[in-house]
């Protein structure tokens, strides 16, 4: 009974430290401290910690990474080269209703690859596309959730700073995660178009169709284009580290920047200081996270979580099944980052241990489940009540929207999500296919 409440006991005191709005770096590590004292781990155990948090955070230069892409996307966002980029696809993809909702789904797509920030993301679709979606004769839900998924399309579309944590937790190599969310990537938007084209059908045109010059076009697209090329090219083909290409990816932000004359100090500076705050944050939580692993483990409770997952059955694919839906559940109340650093270290080695019968084993395995869990977690952006892309729409469109609106609209697209996911499960080769 000992063995079983104290890994309980740990794991609910967590969840009510955050759900009650602590910072949850302090809630992870506070919690494993309290546990070292109260077990019967030896008070050594300190020790240990500070082991593992300088070799898991503080000296893991794969890390080093998450700031100069945010570094990146933040210049990007705030010279306002994102929204030159975003403007000119809306004109040239702009003549009917659904190349309008088309043009908001590409230009996700463009500001996923530039930045990987979603909220950057979503709050430039918000005040750009909603007042044209409503103008092409879309219904306040539908343009609701066309504007938070393809915002929330940044947080999977390399280079994201989520496959960056994933693929650390999983020990998987990073370019690879990169390449296999590629594909899944591809048939999100795909399926975001279908939807898009099905929602605009019988919708007239909006009355005027504006031509834009090729030349203007590709001074507004080519530079942000040819940015995104070069990084995850340079990555995904070996020739740079995913550390070297983010240290590449923040030159060429700022070069474009001085490119279109928007080089400010006072923004690279508010983009330096953004991006300081936003990466002591994650660092902040993968510390405490650390902590709160190695106390979990040291009471048993990666055993009982197996020991759980395993009661509704031993065929890999129910196992699969539990922790997807373990995952999905979670997703409801808590972000991204706290799920995977809490939960990937104890959920990974139990599906590598597994056999699905697909060919995939070894590293192969861990990749394509790391990709299941990635595209798992960005339904946590759409989900009620937490879901932060729900909360950055609702800001920013105002009184152009109302909450139930947001509900109504991201159902479809959620669902949709859990469909590719349910793809991907069948045929790992979408997944495994570019690694």
């Amino acid at each position: 009974m000992i063995d079983t409440a104290l890994p309980l006991a740990m794991a609910a005191l967590t969840l009510t430290g955050i759900l009650l709005g602590y910072r949850v770096g302090m809630v992870l590590g506070g919690a494993a401290a309290l546990f070292v004292l109260i077990s019967d781990l030896p008070t050594a155990y300190f020790s240990l910690l500070t082991s593992r948090i300088y070799a898991n955070v503080l000296s893991n230069w794969l890390l080093v990474a998450i700031p100069m892409f945010i570094f990146m996307g933040l210049v990007l966002e705030m010279s306002g080269v994102a929204e030159r980029s975003l403007r000119a696809a809306q004109q040239a993809l702009g003549g009917s209703a659904a190349g309008m909702g088309l043009s908001v789904l590409v230009i996700g797509v463009l500001l996923a690859a530039s930045s990987g920030i979603v909220g950057a993301s979503v709050v430039l679709l918000a005040l750009l596309a909603l007042p044209r979606l409503d103008e092409a004769g879309f219904d306040t839900a539908s343009a609701a959730g066309l504007v938070a998924a393809s915002g929330t399309l940044a947080i999977l579309i390399p280079p994201s700073v989520m496959l960056i944590v994933l693929g650390d937790q999983l020990g998987a190599p990073v370019p690879s995660m990169f390449a296999g969310a590629i594909g899944p990537g591809l048939l999100l938007v795909l399926a975001y178009a279908a939807l898009v084209f099905w929602r605009a059908r019988g919708l007239p045109p909006i009355g005027r169709e504006t031509r834009v010059a090729p030349l203007r076009l590709l001074l507004d697209l080519g530079p942000l284009l040819g940015l995104v090329v070069a990084v995850l090219g340079s990555i995904i083909a070996g020739l740079a580290t995913p550390t070297e290409a983010s240290g590449l990816g923040a030159f060429g932000a700022v070069l474009i920047t001085a490119l279109y004359g928007r080089f400010r100090r006072a923004t690279i500076l508010a983009a330096a200081r953004r991006t300081v705050t936003t990466t002591a944050m994650v660092l902040f939580v993968m510390i405490g996270a650390t902590c709160f692993s190695a106390v979990f483990k040291g009471l048993g409770g990666d055993d009982l979580v197996e020991a759980g997952v395993t009661a509704f059955g031993t065929s890999p694919y129910v196992v699969l099944a539990v922790v997807m839906a373990a995952i999905f559940v979670l997703g409801f109340v808590l972000d991204w980052l706290e799920i995977t650093l809490i939960l990937i270290p104890i959920f990974a080695p139990i599906i590598a241990g597994l056999d699905f019968g697909n060919g995939l084993s070894g590293q192969a395995l861990l990749i394509w489940f790391g990709i299941l869990v990635a595209v798992n977690l960005q339904t946590s952006f759409l989900t009620p009540p937490f879901g932060f892309s729900l909360f950055y729409l609702r800001g920013a469109a105002g009184d152009q929207l109302t909450t139930r609106d947001i509900y109504r609209g991201v159902i479809p697209f959620i669902a949709l999500q859990l469909l590719v996911l349910a793809l991907l499960i069948l045929w790992p080769g979408l997944v495994t296919g570019l690694t």
